[in-house]
């Protein structure tokens, strides 16, 4: 069982060393796909010959596909950007591109991942009654990495306790999305537009799993897709759960982007400003923990950003000229 022209959106910046490792694992897949989109927020000329070679060597070994809206037979497609656009503005790109294609599916990822051979075959029955769907992932020590698949809306945070295991349905409801191995199909992107690059880093993905919940089931399944494959400091939980490293431009972006959150459940009638001012001091208490269990170093410079962005957040959650992004159908 195939997926009807899958596209696959990479989003790469700087990243060449990881890149290698995802390409190679492309190599590997047992089932093409329609498309590769590598959309590159370097502009680098050393991405750009990795590209071109990926293409070569897969139209070699899976011959060309069928031509897509522009004409094109390569499997692989180079999107360079002008600018740094972030994994929120990169991934928009893709999907857009994909989509102007004439994409069906969009399977998006990081540059940090590597695909497993058979991921395209565990998805694929999975399409034919779900429209936006969520494979499991390995995390770069070959453990199971877990994900809060459940988004706690009246606080906008992600359920901590949420559980890990499956049961023998293979899968569990969700109302969320990760931008590091989500499924998506065309009419999702018809009825709530593509994802929102203002967000740069960040909820991005969040936002836009939440946003599909409100027209389709999305749904987090256990067969494993991706493994990542870059190293990341952490704390262990509980022996399963974690709590990952993070940069300074992160931490401002994640208490920053909860004004664009706020707007987006205004727009859904999710909105309740004492419950989530609760969800937004929890976040803020969770990256002061981060910053003294895993980035102390930071501590200082942490803190302010975690300020920075929380005051920027109010600009953006009352900002009267915000729009949400448009539905293309």
């Amino acid at each position: 069982m195939n997926i009807e022209k899958l596209a696959i959106c990479v989003v790469t910046f700087k990243r060449q060393e990881l890149l290698k490792v995802l390409f190679a694992s492309f190599e590997q897949l047992t089932q093409a796909p329609w498309r590769i989109i590598i959309v590159d927020n370097e502009h680098s000329e050393q991405t750009q010959t990795m590209v071109e070679a990926l293409g070569k060597k897969l139209d070699e070994q899976w011959g060309e596909t069928e031509p897509d809206a522009q004409g094109n037979t390569s499997r692989v497609i180079y999107a360079p950007q002008t600018d740094n656009l972030g994994g929120a503005g990169g991934f928009s790109a893709g999907v857009k591109r994909a989509y102007e294609l004439g994409a069906q599916w969009f399977w998006v990822m990081d540059d940090d991942v590597a695909v497993l051979p058979e991921s395209i075959d565990r998805l694929a029955p999975w399409t034919k009654k779900y429209e936006v769907i969520q494979g499991s992932r390995f995390d770069y020590d070959g453990g199971p990495f877990y994900w809060q698949y459940q988004f706690l809306v009246p606080l906008g945070i992600p359920n901590p306790i949420a559980p890990a295991a499956f049961d023998a349905r293979g899968y569990r409801p969700m109302n969320t999305l990760c931008f590091e191995g989500g499924l998506f199909k065309r009419n999702i992107v018809d009825q709530i537009g593509f994802p929102d690059p203002r967000f740069f880093i960040y909820w991005d993905d969040t936002m836009y799993g939440y946003r599909a919940s409100k027209v389709t089931k999305p749904i987090v399944i256990q067969d494993r897709i991706l493994r990542r494959t870059r190293e990341i400091g952490n704390w262990d939980i509980a022996g399963l759960r974690q709590l990952n490293s993070t940069s300074d431009m992160n931490r401002y972006h994640i208490m920053r982007n909860r004004g664009y959150m706020a707007q987006y459940f205004k727009l859904y009638g999710d909105y309740n400003p004492v419950i989530f001012a609760l969800g937004t001091a929890a976040t803020a208490a969770k990256e002061v923990i981060r910053l003294v269990a895993v980035d102390r170093k930071n501590l200082r410079t942490g803190i302010k950003q975690i300020y920075r962005g929380w005051k920027d957040s109010h600009a953006l959650m009352h900002d009267p000229n915000w729009k949400p992004m448009p539905a293309l159908g």
